[in-house]
């Protein structure tokens, strides 16, 4: 059998850089599994369109395809306007058989991400002790995302750091998530001796943006997970979940 096309969705974004780190992801995706068809859309701003990559995919040979969520959390996007698009790609696209991955967090391989990015800044295993770090996340309003987030920054307490704090880039960040600026600040309060901020994002953007900026005060900032290697195999995992048949609980006998 043909295995099912992969469609990777990202957001979009009116900065190029946006664009570019996700098709360098997509482009290490099919690397490390050749043969496998992987498509790119986009919600919004950058083309091809969602909708119109999946006419396409109808438009040829192209039975059966996985969307895959390029996105950290289940929040907005995963939750309503990634379900809405694919439903009416079915109802207009009734040949297509279309599923829905998994987003890709909370996952170990986003942590590896996040360390390889830090080690590629400067922090060395030795550092972590004296050095608070700042996960620095795009933000949210839905709550199923703000728990993951602050899991993640006490699953990270537990491998070294002095001190680990979550912030928001969003302005629309709930009551008790700081911005960037003000973990930084609190780490610097609390007399930790150096700073290091890890952007939770996966590509450069205005929010990006926003977390460098806060992160002017720190010592370290690592760069955004992008095309790490460990995102893309994750991908793939994901993927892979997606493609296995839904296990469903043995019928009653009397």
């Amino acid at each position: 059998m043909t295995a099912p096309v992969l469609l990777v969705i990202a957001h979009g974004s009116r900065d190029p850089r946006h664009a570019a780190t996700v098709h360098a992801l997509t482009a290490r995706v099919r690397s490390l599994r050749p043969g496998l068809r992987v498509e790119t859309g986009f919600l919004d701003f950058n083309a091809p369109s969602v909708p119109r990559i999946l006419e396409r995919l109808a438009a040829g040979s192209t039975g059966d395809v996985i969307a895959l969520p390029l996105l950290l959390t289940r929040a907005f996007h995963a939750k309503s306007d990634i379900p809405t698009v694919l439903h009416e790609a079915r109802t207009r696209l009734p040949r297509l058989r279309v599923r829905q991955a998994e987003v890709l967090g909370p996952s170990p391989l986003l942590n590896s991400a996040l360390e390889r990015r830090l080690h590629e800044a400067g922090i060395r295993p030795g550092d972590r002790s004296s050095t608070g770090l700042v996960l620095a996340s795009a933000g949210s309003t839905d709550p199923e995302a703000i728990a993951v987030i602050a899991e993640i920054a006490r699953e990270l307490r537990h491998t070294g750091w002095c001190s680990v704090r979550p912030a928001f880039a969003s302005a629309t960040s709930p009551a008790g998530f700081p911005r960037t600026e003000d973990a930084v600040r609190a780490l610097r309060d609390e007399g930790v001796r150096r700073v290091a901020v890890a952007p939770y994002v996966i590509a450069p953007g205005r929010l990006p943006d926003r977390i460098a900026a806060g992160a002017a005060g720190a010592d370290v900032l690592a760069d955004v997970l992008g095309p790490a290697p460990e995102l893309a195999r994750l991908l793939l995992a994901r993927y892979d979940e997606a493609r296995r048949p839904a296990v469903r609980p043995a019928a009653l006998t009397g």
